[in-house]
Parts: C-alpha cells; sequence; structure tokens
C-alpha cells in the first residue's frame, strides 16, 4: 500500500528513522485540505514508540480539525541530523516520513496524561509542566497518529 523508497542506497534502516523522531523536536504535519489542496503545518510533537503513536496539541478549533474531521490520513516528516563526513561543504541530512490516521483524543482524563507527557520532552522540569496542566490542561486538545508506515533516507546536499 504505501510505497518504499525509490533510491535503495540513501535508505536508513527503521531503528534509525526511529532515533530521528525520537529525538527531534519539531516536524511537519501535512492533512487533506480545501478543495484538494494539501495543508502542511510545523508541529511540536512527542513520539510514543511503546504504542506507535504520535502525540501533538493544538486548538480545538480551526483549519486542522477541519480537515481531520473530513479524512483522519496523515503524513507527518521530520528532518535533522545533519553532519558532514568528507567534505564539510555538503553535509548530509536525514528525514524519516510517517503515514498514519490521526483523531481528537476525546477523553479528558486520557488527555490530561498526554498532556503531562508532551509537556515533559518540552519543559524543564515537572514542577512546571504540573503549573502549564494546571493553567490550559482543560482547554488545549490532544491529538494521536496512530503510525501506519514510516521510512527514512539520508542525502548529502550537493
Amino acid at each position: 500500500m504505501f510505497r518504499s523508497i525509490r533510491k535503495k542506497k540513501n535508505e536508513i534502516s527503521i531503528d534509525a528513522a526511529k532515533e530521528l523522531l525520537r529525538c527531534s523536536r519539531r516536524g511537519v504535519l501535512a492533512v487533506n485540505g480545501d478543495d484538494g489542496y494539501p495543508y502542511a503545518v510545523p508541529i511540536n510533537y512527542l513520539y510514543q514508540e511503546d504504542e506507535n503513536k504520535i502525540i501533538f496539541h493544538g486548538a480545538k478549533a480551526g483549519y486542522k480539525v477541519d480537515c481531520l474531521k473530513a479524512c483522519d490520513k496523515v503524513c507527518f516528516t521530520v528532518y535533522g541530523n545533519e553532519n558532514t563526513k568528507e567534505e564539510s561543504w555538503a553535509p548530509f541530512l536525514q528525514s524519516m516520513v510517517v503515514f498514519g490516521r490521526c483523531h481528537l483524543v476525546e477523553n479528558q482524563e486520557d488527555k490530561i496524561e498526554l498532556v503531562k507527557k508532551f509537556a515533559m520532552k518540552y519543559y524543564p522540569d515537572e514542577k512546571m509542566v504540573e503549573e502549564e496542566v494546571a493553567s490550559s490542561g482543560k482547554v488545549v486538545q490532544m491529538f494521536e497518529i496512530e503510525i501506519e508506515h514510516l521510512s527514512g533516507k539520508e542525502v548529502q546536499e550537493r
């Protein structure tokens, strides 16, 4: 159902792709937008490898929510791990792509738990997380992407 990477020599292992997903802080979420136009937006996220899910937050209403309610199929991309090997002027860059289905987290208890887990990735300590959850935990919307397929590659920018 999902295409494989065309240039096999650029493909990285699934473990390397998951490591990029685990370590990065931001990615780009693409959804099916109005009139067949894709809508892609950068987001902060949390990768839950044990559950094979990506968690992110957003508003309870808006274009992204409308798009997800119309079609739950999404694409999520992360890139990074830029490094140089032989030629300092032409760095290597890794990227990974996820295809999956995204839904709103409706259960309030689940949502609060996900807010806490998500915030622990971005806040320096648990006290700040608790303060943030107390002030805005009830108004934030959490989303889950159930990963159906992921792949990654490394290319040299030259």
